[in-house]
């Protein structure tokens, strides 16, 4: 890991674990948890939020913005845009946008599931997005996906899945060290509560609710440590 790194930290704001489960313990319980973590770090955050939630939640929406994080889109519905057409795409961004927009100024954009079609990008600058980080390094053949700039927009790629982050140290710190600025690590704030009990892969249950939030926290010391800035992602430029 060279000097002079940029880290994201990205939080996923959608219900719980979809499609296993339906209730938002995470937004209601989780994003809280999140929000004092990030006071208490001194770091900014992108919460990608879905229209869905902003809707049933414009409370903590406003929480997340007050607090001086950046506020991203998330699609609608959370329903993945690789089983969309054009329209039904087009249809989801706007009516996200829209409900968001409400909120705050949205610019960023991360497609539920990391499935985002390459054709739907002028979607985005249709829509006055500038960045998207629809694409996961961790994903099998997307290693060496690289920053880029598509049809005006900075396509920035996530950097690695969360179960990862919440092994223990040893591992997630030889992790951490091996991947390239910018960092863009993704959560979900259903993590951040107890789901150890819930009808979920054991991956998606390991060490969530407390243990999840002590993990986050010595990954950002773990940043910190190596001189990192923590930047929210509208702010990275791709070259």
């Amino acid at each position: 890991m060279q000097a002079g790194i940029s880290v994201c930290v990205t939080i996923d704001m959608e219900h719980d674990c979809p499609p296993f489960l339906s209730s938002y313990r995470g937004v209601e319980g989780g994003t809280p948890r999140l929000l004092r973590l990030f006071a208490e770090e001194g770091v900014p955050a992108t919460f990608f939020t879905t229209g869905d939630v902003c809707r049933r939640y414009p409370q903590v929406v406003d929480s997340i913005v007050s607090a001086g994080h950046e506020l991203g889109c998330h699609g609608d519905t959370h329903k993945r845009f690789g089983r969309m057409d054009e329209s039904e795409a087009r249809r989801e961004i706007e009516s996200s946008s829209h409900v968001l927009r409400q909120h705050s100024d949205v610019v960023s954009f991360r497609a539920p599931n990391l499935d985002f079609p390459d054709p739907f990008v002028r979607l985005l600058r249709d829509n006055a997005y500038q960045v998207d980080s629809s694409r996961g390094r961790h994903k099998l053949g997307s290693y060496f996906v690289k920053p880029s700039i598509q049809d005006g927009i900075r396509r920035i790629p996530a950097s690695i899945s969360p179960s990862p982050l919440r092994t223990p140290r040893v591992i997630r710190n030889v992790l951490c060290g091996l991947l390239e600025s910018p960092v863009v690590p993704f959560f979900h704030p259903w993590e951040f509560v107890d789901m150890t009990k819930e009808p979920l892969r054991f991956d998606n249950r390991l060490r969530t609710g407390e243990p999840a939030v002590q993990c986050l926290r010595e990954t950002i010391r773990f940043f910190k440590d190596r001189g990192a800035q923590f930047r929210r992602i509208r702010e990275i430029v791709v070259q």
